[in-house]
């Protein structure tokens, strides 16, 4: 797992370097996102907490308002926002980090279905039911097509789309506190996003020219 302390003070650096070259907004959206990394830093000895800290640091770089539901809004905002991010990876460093760096933990979230939206949906239903298992296997079949493929936004998409069934299990008390049940799955999604958190961030930083959209609850002077 990386230095988060030491990634989030080069960030931090990185950002106030180039605070002239950003808008408010974009700028307002990295520094709320660099402060969720710092606080991920400092939960290096809980997972449970590390793992909510850095979700929170995604949803600060990705969240979008645009009015009406905040599901909705959010569910649109997520798509548009891997699709730029993306774009602006010239160095193909999302791909590296699923595919060179935590193949294991990727391919290990992909094959859990216990961090598969559909599963629950299904066992909500019928406990007794195996319906879940179609949509499941061609996921994953889907899923490790775009591994090798390096069809990063896809690839992206169904990674973070499993975290986001983890992040829910933690945020709605869908899980015990330091369960030995989710173990594994916490550990898998924090090490991914204690990756993929700050190379976002990066490529945020990098890109000020793109719209990355309004931000939720904006900084209002008086």
């Amino acid at each position: 797992m990386p230095d988060l302390q030491t990634t989030h003070d080069q960030l931090k650096q990185a950002l106030k370097s180039k605070r002239d070259q950003l808008t408010d907004t974009h700028s307002t959206r990295l520094h709320r996102a660099i402060s969720w990394l710092n606080c991920a830093a400092q939960q290096q000895d809980d997972l449970d907490l590390q793992l909510i800290s850095l979700w929170i640091a995604l949803n600060a770089c990705y969240a979008v308002d645009q009015g009406g539901s905040e599901s909705l809004a959010e569910r649109f905002a997520f798509q548009g926002f891997i699709e730029k991010l993306v774009s602006h990876d010239e160095s193909k460093a999302i791909y590296a980090c699923l595919w060179e760096t935590y193949s294991g933990p990727v391919k290990a979230l992909i094959k859990n279905p216990y961090v598969y939206g559909g599963f629950w949906q299904v066992k909500r239903e019928d406990p007794n039911s195996e319906k879940w298992r179609e949509g499941f296997n061609r996921l994953s079949v889907e899923a490790l097509n775009h591994l090798s493929r390096q069809n990063v936004p896809e690839l992206l998409g169904i990674v973070l789309d499993r975290l986001f069934v983890l992040r829910n299990q933690l945020i709605h008390g869908g899980a015990t506190y330091q369960s030995q049940i989710n173990r594994e799955q916490v550990q898998d999604g924090a090490q991914l996003l204690s990756s993929l958190v700050p190379i976002m961030i990066e490529i945020m930083l990098n890109a000020e020219s793109e719209d990355w959209g309004s931000i939720y609850y904006p900084v209002l002077k008086d």
